[in-house]
């Protein structure tokens, strides 16, 4: 074994401009800054394995952006290849919006999403639909924001790897009480993303929740902290309302280790496997500090609760980034022994999963759904985005019933990584937790990382339970593997 070489880099993602917050079914347009976005890069090398991992504090990041940013990072070196770099989001909902989901060109001559293009097949021939994406000079297009993140994490990657040196490192574990689980289960089999608990009809929530937060520690030769590893199954979005750009709890998280460990500490965070969870307690529900605009958060019977503040509002981002950041500190001042080698494997897996299928029922169905809504909102002048949110299951359902005419399996690219005792694996989708604790219970490792959302957005990968249950993140709409796939992808991984 060889001595581990590490480097450490970061770019801000913070553009000029305003931007056009990504996360939501409606438009919200930044006002201010709360805490600085950024890329984040971590490059390992040992015996001629090389691995650089970089967190981008965005929504998302889908295929094509990776495929960008690998592009941009290959015309900076030649000494590592491009698929050696892993990029995953945050899933910060206070982050400008991009294109590369798939697009195309409205009848207004607008850029809007593969979805709502094919909401105006739908529509008479003398309506148009509006993006919601205002078009003004001062606001970010979601262009120039691919440009701008996918030319930043290549910057990044390529600092961090040319700052690489023989370094320390030791992998601990904390823990602190982040995610818990958004979906809600009924009496009549049915199950609510941000469900109500306080109902006579409320049964359980659907899943479980961890609270485990796997770290690693790196140093320098002198044995001096240079930054950190958190992987915690929780997408990063409190304050997945609000009109400001933010890294959310990860932004207060950092804020305060470099208040009380130095202001040159790196913070990787990683979104273990989170699809089904969230940073509220939806059995002590707390209501925002003011008024939302997502009508799955309006509470009929409010109780006062003696809980966590709210954690749509700056109160529970600050709560909860002193949880994690406190806990790290703990664990740090309790470390011991540190590491200068390593047994270090990276593998790269192109793994064919099956496409999750509607039947020609649920087409027909998506078809009548849509008429209906079109007729029962004919006087409207133009049809917006939000229009698109009501109807986003069935025209989810048409998109799939097309595309499972021409294809049977959805590619996901996963690394297998081993790192001394430590595993990591990567997901393109947001996997359900269940998938995620399987994997860490079959694991040989003496730990296991976790990351979701990473090279690629596939969208949510639910549960048998959650697609019976069903409801937002677990439609067909929602992600483009059902189950079976969740299943194979364990397998795969355990292997």
């Amino acid at each position: 074994m060889s001595k581990i070489l590490i480097g450490w880099a970061e770019e801000s993602l913070v553009p000029k401009k305003k931007v056009s917050l990504a996360g939501q079914f409606y438009e919200r347009i930044s006002e201010a800054v709360e805490s600085e976005i950024c890329a984040t890069a971590m490059a390992v090398e040992s015996d001629e394995e090389q691995m650089i991992l970089v967190s981008v504090d965005m929504e998302g990041f889908p295929e094509a952006l990776v495929n960008l940013a690998r592009e941009k990072f290959a015309k900076l070196t030649k000494e590592i290849d491009p698929r050696k770099l892993i990029i995953s989001a945050t899933h910060t909902h206070a982050a400008m919006r991009v294109a590369g989901r798939g697009s195309a060109k409205s009848k207004s001559g607008q850029m809007v999403d593969a979805r709502a293009a094919m909401l105006e097949e739908f529509l008479p021939k003398d309506k148009l639909y509006f993006a919601n994406v205002t078009s003004d000079d001062s606001i970010l297009t979601p262009e120039e924001g691919t440009q701008l993140v996918t030319e930043k994490i290549a910057l990044a990657a390529h600092r961090a790897w040319e700052n690489r040196k023989e370094s320390y490192y030791t992998n601990e574990f904390g823990r602190a009480a982040v995610g818990m689980c958004r979906r809600v289960c009924y009496d009549d089999g049915s199950a609510q993303m941000w469900g109500d608990t306080n109902t006579a009809n409320f049964v359980s929530m659907e899943g479980g929740s961890d609270s485990g937060i796997e770290l690693i520690y790196t140093f320098d030769a002198d044995k001096k902290l240079t930054g950190i590893v958190a992987n915690i199954a929780c997408p990063a979005q409190i304050l997945e309302q609000r009109n400001f750009i933010s890294a959310d709890y990860w932004g207060r998280t950092k804020a305060i280790l470099r208040e009380k460990l130095g202001e040159h500490i790196y913070l990787l965070g990683l979104c273990g496997a989170a699809g089904d969870q969230c940073p509220r307690d939806l059995v002590r529900w707390v209501d925002p500090e003011t008024p939302i605009n997502d009508p799955n958060v309006k509470r009929e019977h409010l109780i006062k609760r003696k809980a966590d503040p709210s954690m749509y509002d700056i109160s529970g981002c600050n709560k909860v980034g002193k949880r994690i950041a406190n806990e790290i500190i703990s664990v740090y001042e309790e470390i011991t022994d540190l590491k200068e080698e390593a047994v270090f494997k990276h593998k790269i897996i192109d793994l064919d999963l099956p496409l999750r299928r509607v039947t020609m029922r649920d087409y027909d169905n998506a078809v009548r759904e849509i008429a209906y809504y079109i007729e029962k909102n004919k006087d409207k002048e133009a049809f917006n985005y939000e229009d698109s949110a009501r109807l986003n299951v069935h025209i989810g359902t048409i998109q799939r019933y097309r595309d499972q005419q021409f294809k049977n399996v959805v590619t996901a690219e996963t690394h297998i990584i081993r790192f001394g005792d430590i595993s990591i694996s990567t997901s393109p989708f947001e996997l359900f937790l269940d998938y995620g604790n399987i994997i860490k219970a079959r694991s040989m490792s003496e730990q296991t990382f976790i990351i979701q959302l990473c090279c690629g957005g596939l969208g949510y990968l639910p549960t048998e339970k959650a697609e019976k249950g069903g409801h937002y993140s677990a439609y067909v709409s929602s992600g483009r593997v059902g189950h079976e796939g969740g299943d194979l992808l364990v397998r795969k991984t355990v292997e």
